[in-house]
């Protein structure tokens, strides 16, 4: 059942892959990838169990991801210092447009799970 799921993700990360390289070479594929399973799971309507337990399983090492960063950090802080206003004017940019989206988003899934609970 985990070789399912964990199958189903790498063939839609290729197929993110392969739209990058012939068609999409702006966006990267693995994030090209994720948007064509969240469709998937759309139009499915829900996680199977495969997929929930291949992904259960890969979120016990997101930690792992924060290695390189925090190394990247250490090793190239000279850098960072000197683009230190750049790298503030973006991080306060996203925070900027982020944070109403969020909060939009939020709001939204709220409404939606009032409307489902009063249909029931």
């Amino acid at each position: 059942m985990l070789l399912r799921g964990l199958t189903w993700l790498i063939v839609f990360q290729l197929l993110g892959t392969g739209l990058n390289v012939l068609v999409l070479p702006f966006v990267p594929g693995p994030i090209i990838g994720m948007l064509l399973l969240l469709m998937c799971l759309i139009v499915r309507g829900g996680v199977s169990d495969s997929l929930d337990k291949a992904a259960s399983g890969l979120l016990r090492y997101l930690p792992l991801l924060l290695v390189p960063p925090a190394a990247g950090v250490m090793l190239y802080g000279e850098e960072l210092a000197a683009g230190w206003a750049a790298i503030l004017v973006t991080m306060l940019l996203s925070f900027v447009l982020t944070l109403p989206f969020c909060g939009w988003l939020m709001q939204r899934l709220i409404r939606s799970q009032q409307r489902a609970g009063d249909d029931q």
